[in-house]
């Protein structure tokens, strides 16, 4: 199945026109060696190699930024395959997007040395033509976001055929008008997340001053918001139910919690929360045997304050 993936050319696209110019999508992350031979079908395979040199290259970094700056490269080099489409921003509001023509390469010397051959089309699409569904997830921070789910939106953006009527073909998603509300609730709840309950003994992840905390990518999947306790001693892995099935929602919380103790510090603990949008019988059963996992409602208010003219 082709994917579909949003890659930033360098930080505030810095590298955009040199990417678009020469025909390539790359990465640098510090680890400035020639991957060809070391890049193994999955990536938490790579990140167990390749972790401790980006940790002996950036002693000051968290293994956090580490794990995500090894996947952002094992994404970009082994991830990626021929066929596939990234979106690329030109820094000034605009998009381009091209499809992957050939495997890894190793530039040294160069910005953005871990790169991939790219055939860019030749029309580009503002941010602003993009759904707001699309706009949100396209905004992910981190160097790649997989956007594969709006494919059929971003064929007509480049221009190949026009959009039909969006459906969730995720067979997890039992309600897909709560998993649509509950995407942008994902958004709501980062951007007022010091009034929450939540908020009061965590912080969303940065890493210098960076946001990196929504969408944080695992093994099995982005993780809504991984967030580290303000004395730094727990890693909390939260997750929105989005509409899903309730066995599966607890299932996947407890993987993302297994991939956040490979990443977590020495003596950080783990632990995990899901919020819902109305009480769930079947969570709180399979919370009972389940350590480690808290469950939250959310309410939406919604007032009208009438003003004097």
């Amino acid at each position: 199945m082709k994917q579909y993936n949003r890659v930033m050319a360098g930080a505030q696209s810095v590298h955009a026109d040199l990417c678009f110019r020469e025909g390539f999508i790359g990465v640098d992350y510090g680890i400035d060696v020639d991957l060809t031979g070391h890049l193994p079908e999955y990536w938490r395979d790579f990140n167990k190699e390749f972790i401790p040199v980006f940790l002996a290259n950036n002693p000051s970094k968290s293994k956090v930024a580490a794990g995500l700056g090894c996947s952002m490269t094992w994404t970009v080099s082994k991830g990626l395959k021929e066929g596939d489409v990234v979106i690329t921003p030109d820094g000034n509001g605009r998009y381009r997007a091209g499809e992957i023509t050939g495997p890894y390469t190793y530039s040294s010397g160069k910005p953005l040395f871990h790169r991939r051959p790219v055939r860019w089309y030749t029309n580009s699409f503002a941010r602003t033509d993009m759904n707001d569904a699309l706009q949100n997830s396209s905004g992910s921070i981190g160097t790649c976001c997989d956007i594969t789910k709006y494919a059929d939106e971003l064929e007509r953006l480049i221009g190949r055929q026009a959009v039909p009527t969006l459906v969730s073909t995720d067979e997890t998603v039992e309600d897909p008008s709560v998993f649509a509300l509950e995407k942008h609730l994902e958004d709501f709840l980062v951007a007022n997340w010091s009034s929450t309950e939540l908020g009061a003994n965590y912080d969303i992840y940065e890493e210098d001053g960076e946001l990196v905390g929504q969408q944080y990518p695992s093994d099995t999947g982005p993780i809504d918001i991984l967030a580290i306790s303000k004395d730094k001693k727990e890693l909390l892995v939260v997750e929105l139910k989005k509409g899903r099935a309730s066995d599966y929602v607890v299932g996947q919380v407890q993987r993302y919690m297994g991939y956040a103790y490979d990443i977590a510090e020495d003596g950080q603990t783990v632990r995990g929360a899901i919020i819902a949008f109305k009480d769930d019988l079947r969570i709180r059963q399979a919370l009972k045997v389940t350590q480690g996992i808290d469950f939250y409602l959310y309410e939406v208010n919604f007032k009208l304050f009438k003003q004097d003219t």
